[in-house]
């Protein structure tokens, strides 16, 4: 694996992987190829962007024949699949989207991969796939999948597509699922940004219901380690958790975002929940650690340094904020903020 193509690598965990994969291996290349929705952003890559060893290419995977052209013109012998619409939100209110790029998308990937014969192919899923998971049980890789939202089951959907190309015809494919990731560059839709730049702006923090769903909150750069992990060393067919094998309640996660911020509870609003809320994801991350990974950061420390990036860095997520962010942010917390006064 010298060549990779990188699709979602301008979005969050893409950008942080494309970094750190560069830095860490002077002999690589990398072609980002992302479509540039509204998580799509450059700037995510202004490290990278005068490195020789990096190249940038616009397109849509669902996109055949320009995925098929970029993979030839770079001689890419390695796929790594970010590209996913992901904000569970979103995928409730307009589920199109999801099904385009996370199933038929990883589908055209799939099929590239297949025809030209290529080395790997890796694709990102999430926890999400494996829907509510009760108290006293952490989900493993070997669990079936029991999405309950749009989003959760088309990225369940891409990774048994991606299985099915395994077993079929024997495309040397890895899974990793991970854990709500958090970190720089995340787009603040999703709640971690979202509250961490709501309460910089003294703004109210809709949380949902009672605020005591549990997540596992893992720093990116951890995950990238991970996914990084898998690529050099995991199984070929395999799937592999990625997390910190803890969780907390979102309750605690919004205190921990108000006191490194230094700012009052008074900005929590409890608002109506969302459809089909999830209470409680959770990972048994023995598998990845079998291959030596642990995560560096403890879920209250990737929050403390995911809050302190946005409090530091208002020029990349303030001008998102404004424009069609706010039409966004209306139409999801509008009616449920108002309500909630």
């Amino acid at each position: 694996m010298k060549n990779f193509l990188i699709t979602g690598g301008a979005g969050f965990i893409g950008s942080n992987f494309v970094v750190s994969l560069l830095n860490k291996y002077l002999d690589y290349h990398v072609v980002v190829y992302d479509k540039l929705t509204y998580a799509g952003n450059l700037e995510n890559l202004l490290q990278v962007t005068d490195n020789p060893r990096y190249t940038f290419v616009k397109g849509d995977i669902c996109d055949a024949t320009l995925v098929s052209e970029t993979v030839q013109k770079h001689q890419i012998d390695t796929i790594v699949n970010f590209a996913a619409e992901t904000h569970v939100d979103r995928s409730i209110m307009d589920a199109d989207a999801f099904m385009n790029t996370n199933v038929q998308g990883t589908y055209v990937l799939l099929e590239t991969a297949r025809k030209l014969g290529l080395e790997r192919f890796h694709q990102i899923s999430t926890d999400e796939v494996y829907g509510d998971v009760p108290e006293g049980i952490a989900s493993l890789e070997s669990d079936p999948v029991a999405p309950r939202s749009p989003y959760a089951a088309s990225k369940a959907s891409g990774d048994l597509m991606t299985l099915a190309f395994y077993t079929t015809y024997q495309l040397p494919v890895t899974i990793t699922r991970g854990a709500n990731n958090i970190g720089p560059y995340q787009y603040p839709e999703k709640v971690v940004p979202l509250f961490a730049t709501n309460a910089i702006d003294n703004i109210p923090l809709p949380v949902y219901g009672d605020g005591r769903q549990k997540r596992d909150y893992q720093y990116v750069l951890d995950h990238c380690r991970a996914v990084d992990r898998v690529l050099h060393q995991g199984k070929i067919g395999e799937i592999y958790n990625i997390g910190t094998g803890h969780e907390m309640e979102n309750m605690t996660m919004v205190r921990i975002i108000l006191d490194t911020l230094g700012k009052p509870e008074s900005l929590i609003r409890h608002v109506e929940d969302r459809p089909g809320h999830d209470r409680r994801y959770s990972l048994n991350v023995e598998k990845i650690q079998d291959l030596g990974w642990e995560p560096k950061h403890s879920l209250a420390q990737a929050i403390e340094l995911t809050a302190q990036w946005y409090r530091d860095n208002e020029w990349w997520w303030r001008k998102i904020k404004e424009g069609d962010f706010q039409t966004y942010y209306e139409a999801q917390y509008g009616d449920r903020l108002r309500a909630a006064q």
